[in-house]
């Protein structure tokens, strides 16, 4: 995904929808909770409920890892059933010095394959560098004072 395919599939759809997958298993139906993976069959349901207008899916990286195992094979089984068409932004929020970095950028771009990632620029350009080394990958910078921090990161 790089920008013009996101463009091309905003156009399509005539839709900027971003759906945010943040499966909260305490709020989640209780039928879905007696399958083998809660977590998969909702946002399956989600995301076969949105596909004809989402553009992009966020899967909230919290709610898998507190699940341990579990939860990331949730969470690769979700990626993997999103439309290929569309923006896959992991809602990591990470950021630490640049080895770190560098690492976290590979496992979410190289392993998982997203699209996206939000990041934190609180440690400074050595925390968001290692995001922007993957072309056509984007890393969003959240936080107080973001814009003075992510500007000159500007991957567009």
């Amino acid at each position: 995904m790089n920008r013009a395919k996101l463009i091309e599939q905003i156009r399509l759809k005539k839709s900027f929808l971003c759906v945010g997958l943040d499966p909260d298993l305490s709020k989640m139906p209780k039928h879905l909770l007696a399958s083998e993976d809660p977590i998969f069959e909702f946002n399956k349901g989600i995301i076969d409920a949105t596909k004809e207008y989402a553009v992009a899916y966020k899967p909230n990286l919290a709610f898998y890892e507190c699940l341990g195992v579990s939860g990331w094979n949730s969470f690769q089984r979700t990626i993997e059933y999103i439309p290929k068409e569309c923006l896959i932004i992991a809602d990591a929020k990470r950021g630490d010095i640049g080895n770190t970095s560098s690492y976290y950028a590979k496992t979410f771009f190289e392993t998982y394959n997203c699209n996206a990632l939000t990041i934190a620029p609180y440690m400074g350009s050595d925390s968001v560098k290692p995001f922007l080394t993957y072309p056509g990958q984007v890393g969003g910078c959240f936080g107080d004072d973001f814009k003075s921090r992510c500007k000159r990161f500007s991957v567009y």
